[in-house]
């Protein structure tokens, strides 16, 4: 019986450290894709002033937008009232994360 007992503890920590590489893995692999979408150079950058107008004409309230990791970082509130923070490629202006 003990024996069973160590091998069930040694199976659950085994199965453990699987999920918590396994989830760092997806973290790294997420990151990793936000910095390609945004990975354009400076020179073909459109500017701040046109995705806030652009966002404007879609009825979003713009507060701020700031370069972050060579996206466009955007704090709005969006045409339906809900508080965003939004990632843009800075040259085609593709959403490439959002966070309420």
């Amino acid at each position: 019986m003990k024996n069973t007992v160590l091998k069930k503890a040694a199976l659950g920590s085994f199965a453990a450290t699987l999920l918590a590489t396994a989830s760092l893995g997806l973290t790294a692999h997420t990151a990793q894709a936000s910095d390609d979408y945004c990975n354009v150079p400076k020179s073909e950058w459109q500017s701040m002033d046109a995705l806030k107008e652009k966002l404007t004409a879609e009825g979003w309230d713009v507060r701020k937008i700031k370069e972050d990791d060579g996206c466009f970082e955007v704090y709005a509130i969006k045409a339906d009232g809900k508080k965003v923070e939004a990632y843009f490629n800075p040259s085609t202006f593709e959403l490439v994360k959002e966070d309420d």
